[in-house]
């Protein structure tokens, strides 16, 4: 198979003043499409510090750095905001959560071709890298993945190490809409760029954060500290700026729910909970959410969790996993874009649950054949090397 070849790119322009960003904006903005990167820093902080913004169209490569002295970075909404220019990312999703964290609002309209590599038949674990290998006979330096980026000067490796996430995305989308118009998937791809368009994907209710940590427990009083004080500790990394695990553990909080320290003295005791923490402002605060959770009257109070229903069949799970696997090779499409293992488990036990994997282009390509699959319609025999399914 000939390798494709690979793309001329201009030279990538540093971009460290409002009005040489403002210009670049205009320009870009004529164009139907626009690559976009980020560089940025998270280890010590919740929200990332935004460092460097990559963005290159068809005749310019510009690598915006964000922490320049005196630069405007609001001079970037209008590109973000025109509906005439699609922004395209590669896995978007900490991308767009700075963007909506920076401007408040999401870039539009969107394109991942992460996702759309799933769809276009590229599997589950193929990364920029291969992409960029498979799509356009280029490799990518790896050298400064693990760089610093809130060092400055910028190094001239560095501005071209982001430039080439940028300028091979420019080809890897345009192989990718090719691919995906020919085979029909185009409204695929529409249906999980609505997903990331939702501000909500990005902004998880502090409220129901609680849930994640599966407390084991029916205690409903205890249910109703969990979620105070997990709230609290969102709210609060939020407001400070440091990673939720480093203002409080998971361990933590289970502890402190268990418990329900009335005081600092109370709190101290906890594992993981620094004296000068819990006689300080946060502790406080803490105690002041713990408090207000207890005085709920039992109505206000989580549900305790429903027993585990009974398990799927691990024969059935199998089996549903194998049409998965058909369908996945059939339709040249990656399995976990299809359906989840929880999708599996819900419809080895549930008669016909309410999950992505029965709904759109999902059920069309597999939910559909699952469901029938369960009801004994169809079974599933071999034709060679293939799974065939024999409808009955």
């Amino acid at each position: 198979m000939t390798r494709p070849v690979r793309p001329r790119f201009p030279e990538p322009t540093l971009i460290t003043t409002s009005d040489a960003l403002a210009a670049v904006v205009e320009r870009l903005r004529r164009e139907p499409f626009v690559t976009i990167d980020t560089e940025f820093v998270r280890e010590r902080t919740y929200w990332p510090e935004l460092c460097v913004v990559q963005l290159a169209g068809e005749n310019e490569v510009a690598i915006v750095d964000a922490e320049a002295e005196g630069l405007d970075l609001q001079r970037l909404a209008p590109l973000l905001d025109d509906q005439a220019v699609t922004k395209v990312f590669h896995a978007a999703r900490q991308d767009l959560e700075i963007f909506l964290h920076r401007f408040g609002r999401l870039p539009a309209p969107l394109f991942d071709t992460q996702v759309a590599a799933m769809v276009a038949g590229f599997g589950d674990q193929v990364g920029y890298d291969g992409l960029v290998s498979s799509l356009t006979g280029g490799q990518i330096d790896k050298a400064h993945r693990f760089s610093d980026w809130s060092r400055r000067p910028l190094s001239a490796a560095q501005v071209t190490y982001a430039a080439a996430d940028v300028t091979y995305l420019r080809e890897v989308y345009a192989k990718l809409r090719e691919r995906l118009e020919r085979d029909g998937r185009a409204s695929w791809v529409g249906e999980e760029m609505a997903f990331l368009s939702d501000p909500a994907t990005f902004r998880p209710d502090p409220d129901t954060l609680w849930e994640r940590l599966r407390p084991r427990t029916g205690n409903r009083r205890m249910l109703g500290v969990l979620r105070a004080v997990a709230a609290w500790r969102e709210r609060e990394a939020q407001r400070v700026n440091v990673p939720r695990q480093r203002l409080l553990k998971d361990e933590s909080l289970l502890e402190i729910a268990a418990t329900a320290p009335a005081d600092a003295e109370a709190l101290a005791t906890v594992r993981g909970v620094s004296r000068g923490f819990a006689e300080g402002r946060g502790g406080a605060g803490l105690i002041e959410a713990i408090a207000a959770a207890q005085a709920l009257p039992e109505e206000a109070l989580p549900p305790a969790p429903r027993k585990d229903g009974p398990r799927p069949s691990p024969a059935l799970v199998s089996l549903l996993k194998v049409l998965l696997a058909a369908k996945s090779e059939q339709h040249d499409v990656a399995p976990k874009l299809l359906a989840s293992s929880e999708d599996i488990d819900r419809l080895a036990t549930e008669a016909e649950p309410s999950i992505p994997a029965l709904s759109g282009w999902r059920r069309e390509v597999f939910g559909a054949d699952a469901l029938s699959l369960k009801a004994g319609r169809i079974s599933l025999g071999v034709d060679g090397r293939r799974i065939r399914l024999l409808r009955t």
